[in-house]
């Protein structure tokens, strides 16, 4: 069907509704940049050679979508079921801003071509136009739309944005073109329900994989492109994508002047970011907690104040919060400070949101200060001034703010842009442009690219050589090992070294947390030092003094056997049931570990001369220490350790004991006697904790991370 005769079409009462987008132009396709024909080559050549799911990733106003629209108008007819040769584009976008906008350039290159647009209620098309734009949630949420578009008829689909392509409503509607596409588990975070007015067609889909149209001789190409081709939430894009065949990084393209220089300032505030909540789903700070310490008057007021002393005199500045509440704070600072600033959110009606963007291009007003619209799709050359308001761990969403103002636009006089980076700590992985190149925040101001490479390289050449003397430890053993069975041996195993080998010649054992055992000869129990807490002179001066409450650092207690113990059956012989040990016997209270070693090292020679066991029995290097552990020693230190019902759990590295000395048996029964266990436990669970999260930030950096190349799933 023609255009005038769709034109006619549309005015008919009973014709069906049709809405086809026809530009136009005499001009032809424009010019491609050379890395612009680079990155068609390489889609064309990847899939010529069999690859049909590939990725673009190159950054925001590199012209990804001057790409696509040259790539589509040269992707081979594909082969289809019917002896055939589909030759139809689909193209996926995310809202319907960029769905129009992309149908213009579209239609404004290739006027050969007829663009239809399929998006809600308004835009409906025929499903044979030479190219479809469309919003993947008109797609997803009405499966007889999606089934307009037979697969047989295709030779590629492109998809903007590409990193949402991971969504369970996006693979939903990439799995008609290509079945291999995985829907995904239904408890994956749902990114269809993403907003797209209040038009919405037929109902959500639910229950099982619907059987779509005939399939094409081999799977529609699906070509993916985006500023940031990676994902922060764990979903892998390796699910949609099997490689990525092109990759521009920002700062490729600032250095080969295709887009424009940016100069840098990081806005130092006060604000603590430790206690911010973290999303489980992103790793990102939540908004709510993330604003509570931001939208502050103080904070605002820095702000405005930093903008008014940097870039008063810029013409288009765009300003990124946290939630509609800061982005309505903000912009009532800056108009309280006399400056014409307005704002959009999600709020935002979309006749006042298209508005207000066609008078910020015009350059009406000077401020347009936003929260989680303007991160993707907007393309506004004239934005010189970026003014990050929000803190983020993201290096994705860190990508798509900052790109807002990269664009040249000779048109408007612009010459560079500066980006404002309000910073708070930065302890918490908080992503700004110094961290990128290891910076300190605290030392940019006004900074260029240029300056910051070469301060960085300055300053790795002036770090002092590394200290190769003494033990280094593993550093995988610290950061990325979690402590277990085998830990715990380590622990338990480990030799008192340092300031008690100093002190004392006995076998004192360090259970930890500042105490020390001596064992004493039979019957006498054993001997132990501990140290007070950090509270107990405070609590002794208020109960009346040092002289009548505090008395010492360290104290110790001797915890003899009792009598009856030894004894455990009567003249009946039933068991008796006695406690094993007196109640502990103060031995002294002195302000110093060393005090306390000579007084009780003096108590137990006093003993071991009674002729209990004899002083051998004290000594650290007494013979019978070194001879080898006897097996029901061994045994007793497997069943104290736990080993036993570690196996019996099925425990991984669960290794085997190995081989004791007699000295080093009774260590290890003292420290477990003494709740070393229980601690190095507790330190074992903080230590695993910390771990985990530190390869869940690896993991998700990791994931940030974008080249050339297979994609994991």
């Amino acid at each position: 069907m023609s255009w005038a005769r769709r034109a006619v079409a549309r005015l008919t009462p009973c014709a069906p509704r049709l809405a086809a987008l026809r530009l136009r132009q005499l001009s032809s396709a424009p010019t491609l940049r050379p890395y612009q024909e680079e990155c068609v080559e390489e889609c064309l050549l990847s899939l010529a050679a069999g690859v049909s799911r590939i990725g673009v990733s190159s950054p925001t106003g590199s012209g990804k979508t001057t790409m696509f629209t040259s790539l589509l108008a040269r992707l081979p007819p594909l082969p289809n079921a019917y002896g055939g040769a589909g030759s139809r584009v689909l193209i996926l976008v995310s809202s319907i801003e960029l769905a129009l906008q992309t149908a213009r350039v579209v239609a404004a290159a290739h006027p050969e071509l007829l663009v239809e647009l399929e998006q809600g209620a308004r835009f409906r098309a025929s499903g044979a136009a030479d190219v479809t734009v469309a919003t993947y949630q008109t797609l997803h949420r009405s499966p007889a739309r999606l089934d307009k578009f037979d697969p047989a008829g295709f030779k590629g689909v492109i998809v903007d944005e590409a990193h949402h392509a991971a969504a369970p409503a996006y693979r939903s509607v990439l799995a008609h073109f290509d079945p291999a596409v995985a829907e995904g588990p239904p408890e994956e975070a749902r990114e269809g329900s993403a907003r797209e007015g209040p038009a919405r067609e037929g109902p959500a889909r639910e229950g099982p994989a619907r059987e779509g149209p005939p399939a094409a001789a081999r799977p529609v190409p699906i070509i993916g492109f985006s500023a940031t081709f990676a994902r922060h939430d764990g979903l892998a894009l390796g699910t949609v994508f099997d490689r990525i065949v092109f990759h521009k990084d920002f700062l490729e393209m600032i250095a080969e002047e295709w887009l424009c220089p940016v100069r840098f300032t990081a806005v130092r505030a006060t604000i603590d970011l430790s206690a911010v909540r973290l999303s489980t789903a992103s790793g990102d700070f939540t908004p709510t907690s993330l604003a509570n310490v931001v939208n502050t008057p103080a904070v605002n007021r820095l702000i405005v104040r930093s903008w008014l002393d940097r870039a008063a005199a810029r013409r288009s500045t765009i300003v990124f919060c946290v939630n509609i509440a800061h982005v309505e704070a903000l912009t009532a600072e800056f108009r309280g400070a006399g400056i014409d600033a307005r704002f959009l959110h999600g709020g935002t009606a979309m006749r006042e949101r298209r508005s207000l963007l066609e008078d910020f291009r015009a350059g009406v007003f000077p401020v347009l200060v936003n929260c989680a619209i303007l991160t993707e799709g907007a393309d506004v050359p004239a934005i010189d001034c970026v003014l990050l308001a929000r803190p983020t761990r993201s290096r994705n969403l860190f990508s798509q703010m900052i790109g807002r103002g990269m664009r040249l636009s000779p048109a408007t006089g612009k010459t560079d842009c500066i980006v404002l980076d309000l910073v708070g700590n930065s302890e918490r992985g908080v992503v700004c442009t110094p961290t990128l190149f290891g910076l300190d925040p605290e030392s940019i101001d006004d900074a260029t690219l240029d300056e910051m490479q070469q301060r960085s390289s300055s300053d790795s050449d002036s770090l002092p050589p590394p200290d190769m003397t003494g033990e280094v430890p593993d550093p995988s053993a610290i950061t990325y090992e979690e402590w277990g069975p085998a830990e715990l041996q380590r622990a338990m195993l480990q030799r008192t070294r340092g300031v008690l080998e100093r002190m004392t010649p006995n076998a004192w054992v360090d259970c930890g947390d500042d105490i020390y055992v001596l064992e004493l000869p039979p019957s006498n129990g054993y001997v132990r030092i501990e140290r007070d807490s950090p509270h107990a002179e405070t609590d002794a001066r208020a109960k009346g003094g040092p002289a009548d409450g505090w008395l010492g650092n360290y104290f110790a207690r001797n915890d003899a056997e009792q009598a009856a113990a030894l004894n455990p059956f009567t003249r009946r012989g039933s068991v008796r049931k006695v406690a094993p040990y007196r109640r502990p016997r103060l031995l002294l209270h002195v302000d110093s570990l060393e005090a306390a070693l000579r007084g009780c090292d003096t108590f137990a020679t006093s003993l071991a001369g009674r002729g209990l066991g004899g002083i051998s029995m004290l000594a650290r290097n007494a013979p019978w220490r070194a001879r080898p552990a006897s097996e029901s020693q061994r045994a007793l230190v497997e069943r104290r350790l736990g080993l036993d019902k570690m196996r019996a759990a099925g425990a991984e590295h669960t290794p085997p004991l190995p081989a004791l000395t007699k000295g080093q048996a009774a260590t290890v029964l003292t420290r477990l006697r003494c709740g070393a266990k229980s601690r190095w436990e507790r330190e074992a669970s903080a230590h695993n904790r910390e771990v985990r999260a530190q390869r869940k930030e690896h993991e998700r950096r990791a994931r940030e991370t974008v080249s050339v190349g297979p994609l994991s799933r």
